[in-house]
């Protein structure tokens, strides 16, 4: 497989937008719907497109569930870590909490780049990695093989997040103001996307894996067309955004300055906002594991060393409420991540869901930890809980003082160790499977090919963005603390 290094850099940049670009870029943020799929698939591809957002399913089906998952995290001390995580039945039952431990294996520690690792992303399916560093290098990695790939030298700037929007592509977000998005075929840049004056701060896509939001420090929020490739509209917001998250259906998103959080419905009509105590560091949605809940989960971690579950009601006139806090940590905390897994067979009592939510956490503490979500209400949204649920964590690993700061988990297959000799063959026919769908998806271009090279290749609307050495800010702000 061949690996794009620096090959971006010594092609000729488009300088200049057009008139019909620069356009677009300007136009206010309206109704966000995702645009129809592209013509030019054959319906073979349609048919043989692999199940995305396996991580995000709540709908208890344990057949599309993992049964385990790798949890990957970057450090200051240019550090990464990865852990394997398996649920294994407990000896011990109480009352009809789901009887399970939770084991992590560390499996590699490594120092993956010269500076700092600052984003991590793991594909749908847990076969690429991606991290990203303060120095401006996008890294590659066969996560099933432990495998180093290569590296990505487009950008400019710092990398500021990474995300995979389907097993094929690569989207990355970086200090030099601008996005890039990758095939995962050959990791060829298929485009830069430029309209930010200064550092993107994040990104978001859609779950429909067709638009995506960005928020920056020109304090904009721009919304992107992945399909053509191309910036599709812009609105100021008025303060700078540090995070911008989709929800789990895609109906609204959240924008997050410092202490706060602005949830929107998707035609940027503000629906509530969230004042927290302290600074956020990382906010996610996700979907509850019951079938019958009607609403989302807003976890949100910050300074106040947990990580707070808020329940988002369905009903936009049901104003947001907390219902959880994940207790535990010593220091704030950095970054969150949740993930659905599938219960062992022997932990599930007929009255119990077979699958539950999980948050994993990291801290500046140095700990990663796990929690379980089960015992959050997640129905009826017009009844608040008389109290705020406190968890502890089901485990955790202890890196011994590393500074953390980004989080990743990928789900993977059980090996006979965890799965036991009742279902080591299922656990490996479903990972040839996989693998078979991962190449699939590979292949799969969603239609950039058909796309002339002057429709997208660069989208640029503003002159060079100037260099603030913002990297080094982090690593000043952790240490004063």
């Amino acid at each position: 497989m061949g690996i794009v290094q620096n090959s971006e850099r010594n092609s000729k940049p488009h300088h200049t937008a057009s008139k019909e670009k620069q356009k677009a870029s300007s136009k206010p943020l309206k109704a966000p719907s995702p645009p129809p799929p592209s013509s030019t698939k054959s319906k073979g591809k349609q048919k043989a497109k692999p199940q995305e957002n396996v991580q995000g399913l709540g709908d208890g089906s344990i057949k599309d569930l993992p049964r385990a998952f790798t949890i990957v995290v970057g450090s200051y001390e240019k550090l990464l870590y990865g852990l394997d995580a398996s649920l294994v039945p407990s000896s011990s039952t109480s009352g009809s909490e789901p009887s399970y431990d939770i084991v992590l294996k560390p499996t590699f520690a490594f120092p993956a780049h010269v500076s700092c690792v600052k984003a991590v992303a793991a594909s749908p399916g847990g076969k690429w990695l991606a991290t990203g560093a303060a120095d401006e290098i996008v890294k590659l990695w066969d996560l099933r093989r432990r495998k180093e790939l290569g590296g990505l030298m487009h950008h400019q700037g710092s990398i500021t997040q990474l995300h995979f929007p389907s097993r094929a592509h690569l989207l990355s977000a970086s200090e030099d103001g601008s996005l890039a998005l990758f095939r995962a075929r050959d990791w060829s840049l298929l485009r830069a996307l430029k309209g930010h004056t200064g550092r993107v701060n994040a990104l978001a896509v859609h779950p429909s894996g067709k638009l995506a939001l960005s928020v920056g420090q020109d304090r904009t929020l721009r919304l992107w067309d992945l399909m053509r490739g191309r910036g599709a509209a812009s609105t100021k917001l008025g303060k700078e955004g540090e995070l911008v998250k989709w929800s789990a259906t895609g109906k609204s998103f959240v924008v997050q300055y410092q202490s706060t959080i602005d949830i929107f419905t998707s035609d940027m009509a503000l629906r509530h906002s969230i004042k927290h105590p302290s600074r956020i560091h990382s906010v996610l949605f996700c979907k509850p594991s019951s079938t019958d809940a009607d609403g989302e989960f807003l976890v949100i971690g910050a300074e106040d060393k947990k990580a707070t579950v808020y329940f988002v009601p369905e009903d936009p006139d049901i104003a947001p409420y907390l219902v959880a806090e994940c207790v535990g940590h010593e220091n704030r905390v950095k970054a969150v991540e949740t993930i659905h897994i599938a219960l062992p067979h022997s932990s599930s009592p007929p009255d119990i869901t077979p699958s539950t939510l999980l948050v994993c956490t990291i801290s500046s503490d140095g700990k990663i930890r796990v929690f379980d979500l089960a015992s959050v209400p997640s129905t009826s949204a017009s009844l608040k809980p008389k109290s705020v649920v406190a968890i502890e964590a089901k485990a955790e690993y202890d890196t011994r003082g590393s500074r953390l700061t980004c989080l990743t988990v990928a789900s993977r297959e059980l090996t006979s160790d965890a799965a036991g000799e009742g279902e080591k063959t299922n656990a490996n026919g479903k990972r040839e499977r996989d693998d078979e769908e991962s190449d699939e998806g590979e292949a799969e271009d969603d239609g950039w090919e058909d796309m002339p090279d002057k429709e997208g290749e660069e989208v640029e609307e503003e002159s060079e963005e100037e260099e603030e050495g913002e990297e080094e800010e982090g690593e000043d702000e952790e240490e004063e603390e």
